[in-house]
């Protein structure tokens, strides 16, 4: 980061969006926002507003129209763009991202899962092509400079409970990497820094692809389960056959991982233990299911099956899960959820 004025453009005005984007613009940084709708109104009329426990910020941002191109092109390069939307609705997105992009530009996505620049620059020339559940064709790889793409692991728990507004629930940790492997860069330590200067409790990790699939292998189990089950994570866990079978998936999980290169020092009941200590959780894609969103399949679940298959490492029960999830989203997609 050099020492003006830092200029960030937050893609989606969601719940990560809004968290990021608004501490970093009450800390002083000039945040841009693409949007549309209510929430595009809203922030444009009255600002863009956070709220944690008990206080609660609201500030100003240059909200910008998503479908309005002449405004996306007058904004210019950014020093930092912040791709914030769900990984299934970046294909539809990422024609925005090319005219907000210099030569400088630092791209974060923020995105929950594998994310599509997982695999790239990978030794193995199969595993190294984009992933076909999350960039067919490879579309985004296209689009979105690789090479200027920073690695990011989002912890936080929030919530858009009306548009503009963000709710921060739980958790702070913000882990960041070079996607190239490096260990630490001047862009990725100065991004930590701004991102701390700004309150927020961001580290440089030198192995973002381990940060990502730590995260994984709770996220990989629990959300489509619960989606399957329409329940919460501590009915889950406290279900011994349950149990039995997310100690199975994590198993598969962390096998897959060691077949990249990823050794964990986790075992399955630890990690589920972690979870059952936070109680009645519902997770982000019974959430969305119940909101009637669409669901995060192939970026929680689709993605591990598929590098399963590419490292021919045996993942039985994931691949049935991803089967049954799917068709899940698929029957909810068409009833109009």
């Amino acid at each position: 980061m050099n020492d003006k004025r830092p200029r960030i453009c937050v893609l989606g005005a969601g719940a990560i969006g809004g968290y990021l984007g608004i501490n970093l613009a009450k800390s002083g940084a000039h945040v841009s926002v693409l949007s549309r709708g209510s929430t595009l109104d809203v922030v444009r009329a009255s600002g863009w507003t956070l709220k944690s426990g008990n206080e609660s910020w609201t500030v100003p941002v240059d909200a910008v129209d998503a479908e309005d191109r002449e405004a996306l092109v007058g904004l210019g390069p950014q020093d930092v763009v912040i791709i914030a939307v769900k990984a299934q609705a970046l294909a539809d997105v990422a024609h925005l991202i090319p005219p907000l992009v210099g030569p400088d530009t630092i791209i974060v996505p923020a995105l929950n899962g594998i994310p599509w620049w997982f695999t790239h620059g990978l030794k193995d020339p199969v595993l190294a092509q984009p992933l076909n559940t999350l960039d067919p064709q490879g579309h985004l790889s296209a689009t979105i400079p690789s090479g200027q793409v920073l690695g990011a692991v989002i912890y936080p728990a929030c919530s858009t409970p009306a548009p503009g507004v963000v709710r921060h629930a739980s958790g702070t940790r913000l882990v960041f990497g070079e996607v190239s492997g490096a260990p630490s860069t001047s862009r990725l330590t100065g991004w930590v820094d701004l991102l701390r200067q700004s309150g927020l409790d961001a580290v440089a990790s030198s192995d973002i692809r381990a940060e990502v699939w730590t995260k994984l292998l709770g996220n990989a189990c629990f959300n489509p389960v619960s989606v399957l089950a329409g329940c919460s994570t501590d009915q889950l866990i406290d279900n011994p056959a349950i149990f039995e079978l997310f100690c199975s998936l994590m198993e598969e999980t962390l096998a897959i991982g060691r077949a990249l290169g990823i050794s964990l020092d986790v075992t399955p009941s630890a990690r589920i233990a972690i979870t059952r200590k936070l109680g009645h959780v519902k997770t982000s894609m019974l959430q969305d299911m119940e909101a009637g969103k669409s669901l995060e399949v192939e970026a929680l679940i689709g993605a591990v099956v598929e590098i399963a298959k590419r490292l021919q490492v045996s993942a039985p029960r994931s691949e049935s899960l991803y089967a049954l999830t799917k068709m899940r989203a698929n029957v909810l997609a068409q009833q109009g959820h």
